[in-house]
C-alpha cells in the first residue's frame, strides 16, 4: 500500500494525484545496496512511533558510531543501542510489532532516507522489518560540513505541559525539525527545514509552520488527515539538546493551494545533551523561502 485514503484526499485537494503516482513508484520494501551503504555511514537516526499505552506520538534521536544502523537483510535494518534513559519512546521500542518510522539524514551531503516498518527488540537494540523504503530530495535541508563526537554527559529529561520562554526561543531559532505521524497501519518520520523563524510559536501551547512544496506524495499531511496525533523533535546541532513535543496537528488550506500546519501541544520533554554530536554551522538550503513566506 503506497497511499492510504488520507494521502489521496490531500493529493486530490492539491491536484497532484498523477504526479504522486509517478513519484510513489520510488517507494519499495527492499533495501538496495546504495541505501545500505548510506545507512552505515550515519551517526544519527530519528525514530517516531506512538506510545502503545498512552497513544502519544513522539520522535526521538538515536546516535552511535557509524555502523550502529545497518541493513541485516533485504528488508531489515538493525540498530545497536536505543533511546536514552527517560526518553518517551522507550515503551514503543520495547514492544514487539510497534509500527515505527525512521529517517536517516546526512547534513554533510544533504541526503536523507526513510524506512518505515515494524520494530522488534533485539539483544543489542532493535530491528525494523521494512514496509516502505525511499529517499527524499535535498530541498530545505541545511548543509553542515562536519561533526565531532563529544564526551558530554546526557542530562535528565524535564517534562512540562507547555513551552517555557527559553523553549519558545529554541523553536523559533530552529532551522530544522522532525515530524512523526501515524496511520492505521504504520508510522512515519519526515524532515522539515527552513530559515530560522519558519516555525512560529503563537502561545505556550500552540505553534505553526508553512508547509513548503515537496515531493507531492503527502505522506505526512495524509497521515494527519486521518489521525491528528503528531510528535515533533527539535535538535540543537551544537549543544546536543533535544526538545520533544507531542500533541495534535491540523492542516489549513487556502484556495490558492497554500498550506499551514497548526500544532497543539499536550506535553513537552527537554533533554540537555541528548546527543553527543556537535555539528558545524549550517549553510542554509538555497530552496528555503524567507521565514515570512506564507504569512
Amino acid at each position: 500500500m503506497t497511499y492510504h485514503s488520507g494521502s489521496r484526499a490531500v493529493q486530490d485537494r492539491v491536484g497532484v494525484r498523477d504526479l504522486a503516482d509517478h513519484v510513489g513508484q520510488a517507494i519499495g520494501q527492499g533495501i538496495r545496496p546504495v541505501a545500505a551503504a548510506f545507512l552505515e555511514l550515519q551517526p544519527l537516526l530519528i525514530v517516531g512511533a506512538a506510545d502503545p499505552e498512552s497513544g502519544a506520538v513522539w520522535a526521538s534521536p538515536l546516535t552511535g558510531a557509524p555502523g550502529f544502523v545497518r541493513a541485516t537483510g533485504p528488508r531489515q535494518i538493525s540498530v545497536a543501542g536505543g533511546v536514552g534513559p527517560g526518553d518517551p519512546l522507550t515503551p514503543a521500542l520495547s514492544a514487539a510489532g510497534t509500527p515505527l518510522g525512521t529517517i536517516a539524514l546526512d547534513p554533510r551531503t544533504r541526503r536523507r532516507m526513510r524506512l518505515n516498518g515494524r520494530a522488534r527488540p533485539t539483544p543489542r537494540g532493535f530491528a525494523v522489518e521494512a514496509d516502505q523504503v525511499f529517499s527524499n530530495c535535498p530541498r530545505y535541508l541545511q548543509r553542515r560540513e562536519s561533526y565531532e563526537t563529544t564526551d558530554r554527559v546526557r542530562g535528565m529529561p524535564r517534562r512540562g505541559a507547555e513551552l517555557s520562554p527559553s523553549q519558545r526561543g529554541f523553536i523559533e531559532a530552529a532551522d530544522t525539525f522532525f515530524l512523526a505521524t501515524v496511520h492505521a497501519h504504520g508510522a512515519d518520520v519526515s524532515h522539515r527545514g527552513g530559515n530560522p523563524g519558519f516555525v512560529r510559536v503563537d502561545s505556550p501551547g500552540e505553534l505553526r509552520w508553512h508547509d513548503y512544496p515537496g515531493n507531492s506524495m503527502f505522506l505526512t499531511l495524509g497521515n494527519l488527515a486521518v489521525d491528528p496525533r503528531a510528535g515533533l523533535l527539535f535538535l540543537d546541532w551544537e549543544s546536543g539538546a533535544a526538545l520533544q513535543l507531542t500533541g495534535t496537528a491540523r492542516t489549513e488550506f487556502t484556495d490558492d493551494g497554500e498550506r499551514t500546519v497548526r500544532f497543539t501541544l499536550t506535553e513537552v520533554v527537554e533533554t540537555p545533551a541528548a546527543s553527543p554530536l556537535r555539528w558545524s554551522a549550517p549553510e542554509y538550503s538555497p530552496a528555503n523561502p524567507s521565514a515570512s513566506a506564507g504569512e
